[in-house]
């Protein structure tokens, strides 16, 4: 059968009941009673509703009909039921019932008696058999449906745990130990991981949406909440509560940032989290494709949580614009670089965490030249480009690696040269 492989047994069986023209659809019942997803009661009362919504397609009215399951004895019947009239008064042929074709069935009827006929499963023809079959599918499976999405809705945000079943280009399809389908999308995979059919994956439920009937269930690796839930089953006292995670982002597979306090000035919660040598969180390091974490102390204090977001770069002073949300943050020339970090992670996520924008400044460059002074040879957007990722003196551009400004900014190669080369010939005529 074509639906071998993808419905769950009971349905099957049912199927196969339909193939062998028979009406005993539930037959051997205890076989489902333990199916997670439909019970006795459940699955009679489909069956019911299927096939009165049948007899009303075919007979156009279904009230004349008893529908009798027995789950004791395994089957399932069908009695139709006319008033016996005189031959040639017959107005509704599924109510009524002419003397002659009543006398067929036993002699003795008469009229206005009571006539129960069975109906046969043969007796509703092919063609309604088999969209019988077809409806009771679609039932059995709207109802699973919906039992799953509930479950996977109650799930959302947490951490699950399925095997890959198949690796596609933009997406990796999983299935969990019950059979449920879930997708995890390219842009929901950390970029160094590497799937094989039958990995174990662990990421949180991000997300569950009805679509018709189906439920897409979408997993994340590279959602905040992925790590903050490590977090909370990695770590004995944040998972008691002992220490709480504030705020995390991140750059799925290259740095995090997460933000701690302690409810008990005793636990020092940056130390509690990390571990001695970093035994606590290398494991969660491990499992994120060797993610760069930097565990915060959080304070009310912004001055202090800007400095510690900052780290491992030394601030020398800072102006915050507290109206704008903006800070200037002042450095010596040797902790512009930490500041920023490779890529521009660092300045990034200390940003995101804090909730300011940060540009960063020099302290003490008196050789070095501001962006700004060469406005009539760069243009405004390009330097605002740079700015926006911390750079902002003619130095600060030049030391950088082109490789690493093409990733910060959202400049091309081409232009970055050609500043570059702007910017070299100023200090080179300056000799």
């Amino acid at each position: 059968m074509k639906y071998e492989g993808t419905l769950s047994p009971y349905l099957l069986y049912i199927l196969k009941i339909f193939d062998m023209d028979n009406l005993s659809l539930i037959e051997s019942f205890s076989e489902f009673k333990d199916e997670k997803y439909i019970d006795r009661v459940t699955l009679m009362s489909i069956l019911e509703e299927v096939f009165r919504n049948t007899l009303k397609r075919k007979f156009g009215d279904d009230d004349n009909f008893d529908v009798i399951i027995n789950p004791d004895k395994g089957d399932l019947e069908i009695w139709r039921n006319r008033i016996v009239v005189k031959d040639g008064e017959v107005e509704d042929e599924n109510s009524q019932i002419s003397l002659s074709d009543a006398q067929k069935i036993e002699p003795d009827f008469e009229v206005g008696e009571d006539v129960s006929e069975e109906v046969k499963l043969a007796d509703l023809g092919r063609r309604v058999v088999l969209s019988l079959r077809q409806n009771l599918v679609a039932k059995i499976h709207e109802h699973d449906n919906g039992i799953i999405y509930k479950q996977f809705v109650d799930l959302v945000g947490e951490i699950y745990t399925a095997e890959v079943h198949h690796v596609r280009h933009n997406v990796v399809i999983l299935l969990d130990d019950d059979g449920n389908e879930i997708i995890m999308p390219k842009d929901r995979q950390i970029p160094s991981d590497f799937y094989r059919k039958g990995d174990s994956i662990r990421g949180i439920i991000e997300s569950v949406e009805l679509k018709g009937t189906k439920p897409a269930i979408i997993m994340s690796r590279t959602s905040p909440k992925f790590l903050e839930k490590l977090f909370e089953q990695d770590i004995p006292e944040v998972f008691d509560g002992l220490i709480s995670i504030k705020k995390v982002v991140r750059v799925p597979g290259e740095k995090a940032k997460v933000a701690v306090d302690s409810y008990d000035d005793r636990i020092d919660p940056v130390g509690a989290c990390v571990g001695m040598k970093g035994s606590r969180i290398h494991g969660i390091v491990r499992e994120l494709g060797n993610e760069n974490i930097d565990v915060v102390n959080y304070t009310n204090n912004t001055q202090l949580f800007i400095n510690r977001a900052l780290s491992p770069a030394k601030v020398t002073s800072l102006k915050i614009d507290d109206e704008n949300k903006t800070v200037q943050v002042y450095l010596d020339a040797d902790q512009v670089s930490k500041a920023i970090g490779r890529g521009g992670y660092n300045i990034k996520l200390a940003g995101q965490l804090t909730g300011y924008e940060i540009d960063v400044f020099r302290e003490g460059s008196e050789e070095d030249v501001e962006l700004t002074e060469f406005s009539d040879e760069i243009e405004a957007w390009i330097i605002d480009e740079f700015k926006k990722v911390g750079l902002d003196t003619a130095k600060s551009i030049l030391e950088q690696d082109l490789e690493d400004l093409v990733k910060r900014t959202d400049l091309e190669e081409e232009t970055i040269v050609d500043v570059r080369k702007i910017l070299s010939e100023e200090f080179e005529e300056s000799k």
